[in-house]
């Protein structure tokens, strides 16, 4: 797997001093579009020096330009979660590119075909389960240790879904995935906050976000319908679900660990 970074700008100044994550390294999964995108977009602007990371470069190289137009500090890493390798080796650049980590954000997924479970073909199982669990599993280790390393104590948050919360026979895998991502979320929260490292989940609902489209495309009306069930009556922007996790991430939130925040406009209230 490609590693190659974008390493031309060498300003490690913070756009923010008085930021949220002001003074922070952030590492981003899946941060190429949507969410991620969003999200390294918003840490920035908060003060942190962010490394991005996702499978495609262009898109992690327009977003990285977009960052440092706009003041902050940013560097990009291609990642494959389904690589051990490449998942180590992208928690790594953060260290030697920013000295550090503090926090990290594991964003990245992917999603099934939407359809009965006894359907999904056995390949498209293991690959869900490669990037949606295995992934983040990989991912939580690599930067548990580069926190205890560098910065000593610090956040991770990783993304999760409240198709995780209940029934979804659209999603199965999916679903199956997201929930077993709330366990080892819940068990690195017990396990890590005695150094001080706090693991969180959030739980988005219907976002726009690509993924959604894809969805969309594959069970029209699904957005009508995923509307009709949110109280606030829309689709959360990618921006507002990224503010969840930067508030998660930062100090302010020093003693939440172990948590699974809905983020989904009232949809499971």
């Amino acid at each position: 797997m490609d590693n190659t970074t974008a390493t031309n700008n060498t300003d490690d100044r913070t756009s923010e001093a008085g930021g949220l994550l002001a003074g922070k390294v952030a590492f981003i999964t899946g941060a190429g579009r949507g969410i991620g995108a969003a999200a390294a977009r918003l840490f920035a602007r908060e003060g942190a020096r962010v490394l991005l990371a996702a499978r495609t470069e262009d898109q992690l190289k327009a977003v990285t330009e977009e960052v440092r137009a706009a003041g902050g500090t940013a560097d990009y890493v291609v990642c494959d979660l389904a690589d051990g390798a490449s998942v180590r080796a992208a928690v790594d650049r953060a260290v030697d590119r920013f000295g550090r980590l503090d926090v990290a954000f594991n964003n990245g997924a992917t999603i099934q075909r939407p359809g009965p479970l006894d359907q999904m073909a056995e390949a498209d199982f293991d690959q869900v389960y490669a990037v949606n669990l295995k992934g983040q599993w990989l991912a939580m280790s690599a930067e548990i240790a580069a926190i205890r390393a560098t910065a000593g104590t610090g956040a991770i948050v990783n993304n999760s879904s409240i198709g995780s919360l209940m029934a979804n026979p659209e999603l199965p895998a999916y679903g199956a995935m997201k929930r077993a991502l709330n366990s080892l979320t819940e068990s690195a929260a017990v396990t890590y906050g005695p150094e001080g490292i706090r693991v969180n989940a959030i739980a988005p609902g219907g976002t726009a976000t690509e993924m959604i489209r894809t969805w969309q495309e594959n069970s029209p009306g699904l957005v009508e319908r995923l509307t009709t069930l949110t109280p606030l009556r829309r689709m959360a922007d990618p921006d507002e679900i990224a503010q969840a996790a930067a508030w998660l991430l930062s100090d302010r939130a020093s003693y939440v660990t172990g948590a699974v925040l809905k983020v989904d406009g009232g949809a499971r209230a």
